[in-house]
C-alpha cells in the first residue's frame, strides 16, 4: 500500500434505493482529485464529509494534522471552523428568543450599554444580518498596528474598541457589509442575557442536546484540545504554523469535525433544535430600509449552487478554512474542515458538490497576470502639503506621513513603513491598510487623513502636525 493511499482514509457509502440521477453514486476518486494538491506527509490538509438523506456517504482525509510531529489528518481530526462558526451563534440568540429572553428587535444598548449611541437604533437582528454598519473591530485593531495575530484580544479589547468609535460605516439597516463585531457582541449579550458563559450556554443548549461530541467554542486558545489540528501558511515556499493566539469567538472560533458539522447541518434541517420556529428564525434572509431582501440571514447564507438551492458559510481563520453547505431539495449536506491556508474553501467546498451531483466543474477565467498599477505623477509641493502626523482616538494611533525620496510613505509604530501610491488627486493606495484619502479644509489645506477598507468604511485621522 502506497504511503497516498494510507493518507486516503475513508469511508464511502452509497445508498441502496433506487435515486435519481442527482442523488446518484459518485467516484470517490474524483472527491480526492480536489484535494490532490493537499495529499502527502509533507503538507497540511483537509477532512471531508457528505451525507445523503441522514446517512454518511462520504468520510475522507489528507494531508497532515502536525508537521512537526507527523500526525495525519483523520475524518475525526479537530479543526476550526472560522465563520462557520457564526451559525451556532445565531442559534443561541434564537434560543434565548425562544424563551422570551430577548427579541430580534432588541436595542443592542439593552445589553451592551458600553456602544456609543448613534442616534438610529441597531437591533440585534442587523448584528445577525450584517447590517449594523458597526465598524469590523480587528480591522479597526489593525490599522492601529495590533492584528488579530499579534496580540491575545479578549472580548473586553472587542467592547473597548467598538466603545471608542465615532461612527458607523453606514445607517444601521442601510446596507450589507460583513462585519465580525457583530457577531462578537451576539455572544457577549447571549453571556449577560443567560448568566452563564457562552461556551457553557452553547454546550448545554446545543452541542450535548444535539450529540456534538468533538465541538467547543475556542474560548481560552491554551487549552489542551486533544486530536485538534495545527493550521499552517506558505512563507517563502515554506509551511509555518498559523494558529490563532486570541480569545475572541462566536465570530469564528467554534473547534469541530465534519462529522459533527453534518449532524448540526441535519439537526437544522429537521428542526431538532427548537423546533420549526427557529428553523425559520435562522433561515429569514435580511431586508434593508429600502425594502431590498439580501442572501445573509442568520449566520447562513441563502443561495444557489446553479439551479439548486444552497445554504451554506464560508471560513477563514488564521490558517483554518472551513465550508458547510446544504441542499435542501436534494437532502445532501457537504462539509469540508481544512488546516492549510491556501485553501480556498468556496471554490474546494464547492468542487465536492459538483463531484457529489454530477455536475460540471465551472470553468475558471482567464486573468491577465496582475502587475503594478501605473503611478500618477504629483508635484512634489502637492507631496509636501501632505506630510505632518494624523491622530485617531478611534483607533487610538499616530500615522507619520513623510517624504522619504521619490516615495510618499506612512509610519506607524513600531516600525510599520507604508509606500502611499497616487492614484489620482488626493487618494492612494497603501497595500495592505487599504486606500487613504486625505480631506481638505474650504481654504484647500489638509485637516484629516481617511483610511478606507472593505469592512472600516471611512477611519478618520485628524492632522495634529
Amino acid at each position: 500500500m502506497t504511503r497516498v493511499t494510507i493518507l486516503l482514509t475513508g469511508l464511502l457509502l452509497l445508498p441502496a434505493e433506487p435515486v435519481s440521477a442527482r442523488q446518484g453514486s459518485f467516484a470517490v476518486e474524483h472527491v480526492d482529485r480536489v484535494f490532490a494538491e493537499w495529499m502527502g506527509d509533507e503538507t497540511p490538509g483537509c477532512a471531508v464529509g457528505v451525507e445523503r438523506h441522514g446517512r454518511p456517504v462520504l468520510s475522507r482525509a489528507y494531508g497532515m494534522a502536525d508537521l512537526e510531529h507527523g500526525i495525519h489528518n483523520t475524518p475525526e481530526t479537530i479543526f476550526e471552523a472560522g465563520s462557520v462558526s457564526k451559525q451556532f451563534t445565531a442559534a443561541a440568540v434564537a434560543l434565548l428568543a425562544l424563551d422570551g429572553r430577548l427579541t430580534f428587535n432588541d436595542d443592542v444598548r439593552r445589553y451592551v450599554p458600553e456602544l456609543p449611541d448613534y442616534g438610529p437604533t441597531i437591533t440585534i437582528r442587523h448584528l445577525l444580518t450584517h447590517t449594523s454598519g458597526l465598524r469590523d473591530w480587528g480591522s479597526v485593531a489593525e490599522i492601529g498596528g495590533w492584528s488579530r495575530s499579534m496580540r491575545t484580544h479578549t472580548h473586553d479589547h472587542v467592547i473597548d474598541i467598538l466603545s471608542r468609535q465615532r461612527g458607523l460605516n453606514f445607517e444601521p439597516g442601510s446596507e450589507y457589509s460583513y462585519s465580525n463585531s457583530g457577531y462578537n457582541l451576539l455572544a457577549v449579550i447571549v453571556d449577560r442575557v443567560s448568566g452563564m458563559p457562552f461556551a457553557e450556554f452553547s454546550r448545554t443548549r446545543i452541542f450535548e442536546p444535539l450529540g456534538l461530541e468533538h465541538t467547543q467554542w475556542r474560548d481560552d486558545y491554551r487549552r489542551i484540545v486533544r486530536h485538534r489540528s495545527s493550521a499552517y501558511m506558505t512563507r517563502s515556499g515554506q509551511w509555518v504554523i498559523d494558529r490563532p493566539i486570541e480569545n475572541v469567538y462566536g465570530n469564528g472560533g467554534l473547534l469541530t469535525t465534519v462529522g459533527d458539522l453534518l449532524a448540526w447541518s441535519a439537526a437544522l434541517e429537521a428542526g431538532d433544535l427548537g423546533g420549526p420556529e427557529l428553523v425559520r428564525m435562522m433561515h429569514e434572509r435580511g431586508v434593508l430600509n429600502d425594502g431590498r431582501t439580501i442572501d445573509y440571514a442568520s449566520g447562513l447564507v441563502v443561495g444557489a449552487l446553479d439551479d439548486m438551492a444552497e445554504i451554506s458559510h464560508t471560513g477563514a481563520t488564521a490558517g483554518y478554512r472551513a465550508f458547510l453547505a446544504r441542499y435542501p431539495e436534494q437532502q445532501v449536506s457537504v462539509a469540508v474542515l481544512c488546516n492549510a491556508a491556501n485553501v480556498n474553501p468556496g471554490r474546494v467546498g464547492r468542487s465536492v458538490s459538483r463531484v457529489v451531483f454530477g455536475l460540471e466543474e465551472e470553468a475558471t477565467p482567464l486573468q491577465a497576470p496582475a502587475g503594478a498599477a501605473p503611478r500618477s505623477v504629483i508635484a512634489r509641493e502637492t507631496l509636501q502639503s501632505l506630510v505632518g502626523d494624523y491622530y485617531s482616538p478611534d483607533v487610538e494611533a499616530t500615522f507619520t506621513v513623510a517624504i522619504e525620496g521619490d516615495d510618499l510613505v506612512l509610519r506607524r509604530r513600531p516600525a510599520a513603513r507604508i509606500v502611499l501610491v497616487p492614484r489620482g488627486g488626493d487618494l492612494f493606495s497603501a497595500g495592505q491598510l487599504g486606500r487613504v484619502q486625505f480631506i481638505r479644509d474650504d481654504a484647500g489645506s489638509v485637516t484629516q487623513l481617511s483610511v478606507q477598507q472593505a469592512r472600516v468604511y471611512d477611519m478618520r485621522f485628524e492632522r495634529v502636525r
